[in-house]
């Protein structure tokens, strides 16, 4: 048998609802089971969200210190965030995530990883980049507002980054996902056979 993710999906025989915020809401589905059971699924409906391993010459990656109150802790991240729009282009929301986060621009963008974050209990998809060729931006600095008005910004040794994760340090699922296949392709020498920014994206088609 291949070792594949592939799109499948059991029939649902009503979907209702039960909360929407400002982001997120969340739906419960009646589904008819493999066996033919009946069964109620929630689960939160996510817009997806892409975020970017910018890469320096130096072998360093960029990270950025957040507050995430469900957690209740700051977490050295990637930049990221939500596609904001229905339809968004992912590649033009990591740019502007690069930019408005940390202040940067990059010339080579390449599909890193994709991912389910919580496939058990929301259907949120994200797609993380790798960036390359990285200078500062060119224009003013994005003014940061609410979660991100103390955010830090550092670039930090890549083999170091992976260690923390490893030692379990690090938590962010973006930064974990994003720096260790990072540092598998590294070490396979795959950097040039990743797939182009513009590649599909089943998981969150635009």
């Amino acid at each position: 048998m291949e070792i594949r993710d592939e799109p499948d999906r059991w029939p649902v025989l009503a979907s209702e609802e039960k909360f929407r915020g400002h982001v997120i809401s969340i739906r419960t589905d009646t589904v008819q089971m493999v066996d033919g059971k009946i069964a109620d699924r929630d689960y939160v409906v996510h817009p997806g969200a892409v975020g970017v391993v910018a890469l320096d010459e130096a072998d360093r990656v960029l990270l950025v210190r957040q507050y995430r109150h469900p957690v209740g802790w700051r977490l050295w991240e990637l930049p990221a965030g939500l596609l904001d729009q229905p339809g968004e282009n992912p590649l033009a929301a990591a740019k502007r995530e690069l930019y408005e986060e940390a202040h940067q621009q990059a010339a080579d963008w390449r599909v890193l990883v994709d991912l389910f974050t919580t496939p058990g209990g929301s259907d949120e998809a994200i797609r993380v980049y790798l960036a390359r060729g990285v200078t500062d931006a060119d224009g003013e600095q994005f003014a940061r507002e609410h979660e991100e008005a103390d955010m830090h910004v550092v670039w930090a040794d890549r083999s170091e980054v992976t260690r923390l994760i490893l030692a379990g340090e690090l938590h962010n699922p973006l930064t974990v996902a994003g720096v260790l296949a990072l540092t598998t392709a590294v070490a396979t020498h795959a950097l040039e056979d990743l797939r182009p920014a513009d590649a599909p994206w089943p998981q969150r088609p635009y």
